[in-house]
């Protein structure tokens, strides 16, 4: 006996079941932007106080560090970061993808979603904050490579780099019923060094959607294609080798916050294969 084949979900399918999801995913990214443009006009503009306070260029990439981080570890343990998974960046919802913890449709739908919000988040701190974003000095918060063109091959390198770390400590971390709950702090806490240490040589992106946000309203675009496929690169390269040296590759995970109280659209097996892990003991409602 034949039984028929499952339909494919048509669009309006993956708009009903993952459309508010998605909007959840453009208001995170476009929240986590204007938080960039917020803290880089805070520690770069020449007329602020705290940039006057503070001399070191080390120190403020340190001090911007800090608030990304804690701004990542708010959006990510927040209701509609347990809802859509935190994903944030196209190139992490591919990883999703390749996981097969998310489908090719919503994996679509996420990453229009990232883009849009994204330089929502941009304009809106443009259109707020004027001076204080477009002033060369904080430049909308563009990601550059160093020395321009000639620093192409290194950004690409440290891009691809940082971005194959993130997930490999994602996916390392999230094999821990221990540490799993807390994968989102081990994600915020390599933001800060990565802005403290590799901002320099690459704008520190690790994200197709955050640089493109800043490189629209800056009409900026050298080396744009950088932060596409490096942080991409990187990500599925991480991906590729866990999934190679895992004892159990369909277990693998990047989900930044395990929470089974809240629904996530991520097909997430990972905490079925050993005992439940809660939610963090500490976490930030919106």
């Amino acid at each position: 006996m034949h039984h028929a084949a499952t339909p494919s979900p048509t669009w309006s399918d993956v708009l009903r079941e993952h459309g508010r999801t998605a909007l959840m995913e453009a208001a995170l990214l476009g929240l986590f932007m204007v938080s960039a443009c917020v803290a880089t006009a805070l520690f770069e503009y020449p007329a602020s106080p705290v940039h006057a306070a503070i001399p070191s260029p080390m120190a403020r990439r340190f001090c911007i560090g800090l608030a990304m981080g804690a701004t990542a570890v708010g959006l990510i343990y927040s209701h509609w970061g347990k809802r859509s998974g935190a994903h944030m960046n196209p190139a992490f919802t591919l990883s999703f993808l390749r996981l097969g913890k998310i489908g090719p449709g919503p994996a679509l739908l996420y990453i229009l979603a990232q883009f849009i919000g994204g330089l929502l988040g941009v304009l809106i701190s443009v259109f707020t904050l004027r001076r204080f974003v477009t002033d060369p000095s904080v430049n909308y918060a563009v990601t550059l490579p160093l020395h321009g063109g000639a620093g192409i091959p290194l950004a690409f390198a440290a891009e691809f780099v940082i971005s194959f770390v993130l997930v490999a400590v994602v996916l390392t971390v999230n094999r821990s019923n221990r540490l799993a709950p807390w994968t989102g702090y081990f994600a915020a806490l390599l933001l800060v060094v990565y802005i403290t240490f590799e901002a320099p040589y690459s704008g520190m992106s690790l994200n197709p959607a955050r640089s493109l946000a800043s490189a629209i309203p800056a009409h900026v675009y050298r080396g744009l294609w950088v932060y596409f496929v490096a942080p991409t690169l990187g990500m599925l390269a991480a991906v590729e080798l866990s999934r190679l040296l895992a004892k159990q590759p369909h277990t693998l995970c990047c989900k930044l916050i395990h929470c089974p109280v809240t629904p996530c659209v991520i097909q997430c097996n990972c905490l079925q294969h050993r005992s439940t892990t809660p939610c963090p003991p500490k976490t930030v409602t919106t």
